[in-house]
């Protein structure tokens, strides 16, 4: 058996901090002794993270940041390679206001590719010369069951979460010769903000409803971050390429 991943010493950056997944992922890196490095746009709720996870002795850098602006991404990519780079990378900022396609809400789509497609290569562009470099690193892109399926309404969310599907598995085969592991984690319903920022009402209305009306059917941030933190954790020569996570009560 090969020897299991430790976290200790490890640098680990999360998108999509603030809330959610995000939050929780960063919680369970910390609490493995792994100095977390915390991203989003709401730097208040950042501040507040670093301090809970500081008050437990986790080493925390707060790097507020829109993943959709490149030159920022960019930036910020020069100044986490300084005292050894980045050695996970949590993909998991995104942003979901679906809507149906006749209704023409290009900003909204706009936004969810900007987010949600070229957010994820900003966050990749950023830290996989470091890590290809070093033959180690592990990126974690957090998709969604979007990205193998779709319904009304989510033609554009669909598509962008299919693109960061082909993003991962492609860039687990670019990778192998330089040992990077490549996670995609496709969560099915999960308790968390996303369908805030949909701005259709009577979209918004339908999945809080249909999908989020259920809390005891929902999956729990903490769930995916066990998912990952299982990715994470395996040994070296292990890649878990996709890890598939369903709410037990969810058929689609």
């Amino acid at each position: 058996m090969g020897k299991r991943m430790t976290f200790k010493g490890k640098r680990a950056w999360v998108t999509g901090a603030s809330s959610g997944i995000g939050q929780a992922v960063a919680r369970a890196l910390a609490v493995e002794g792994a100095e977390v490095v915390l991203s989003a746009r709401r730097a208040d709720r950042l501040q507040s993270l670093a301090q809970e996870l500081s008050q437990q002795g986790a080493l925390v850098r707060v790097e507020p940041v829109d993943v959709s602006d490149r030159a920022a991404m960019e930036s910020l990519g020069l100044r986490l390679a300084e005292g050894g780079g980045i050695d996970i990378l949590i993909n998991n900022a995104g942003t979901m206001p679906i809507s149906p396609i006749i209704n023409g809400r290009v900003d909204e789509w706009e936004r969810m590719i900007d987010v949600n497609i070229k957010g994820v290569l900003y966050a990749i562009n950023a830290v996989y010369s470091g890590m290809a470099e070093r033959k180690r690193g592990h990126i974690v892109n957090v998709s969604s069951i979007a990205a193998r399926t779709t319904y009304p309404s989510a033609g554009v969310y669909a598509g962008t979460k299919h693109a960061v599907r082909a993003i991962s598995e492609t860039l687990r085969k670019e990778s192998i010769r330089f040992g990077v592991r490549v996670t995609d984690i496709q969560p099915g319903s999960v308790d968390t903000e996303l369908p805030d920022s949909i701005g259709h009402d009577k979209i918004r209305g339908i999945v809080k409803s249909n999908m989020y009306g259920n809390d005891s059917a929902m999956l729990k941030p903490e769930d995916i971050a066990n998912g990952i933190m299982y990715a994470l954790s395996q040994p070296e020569h292990v890649d878990v390429g996709e890890l598939l996570i369903w709410p037990t009560r969810q058929e689609n």
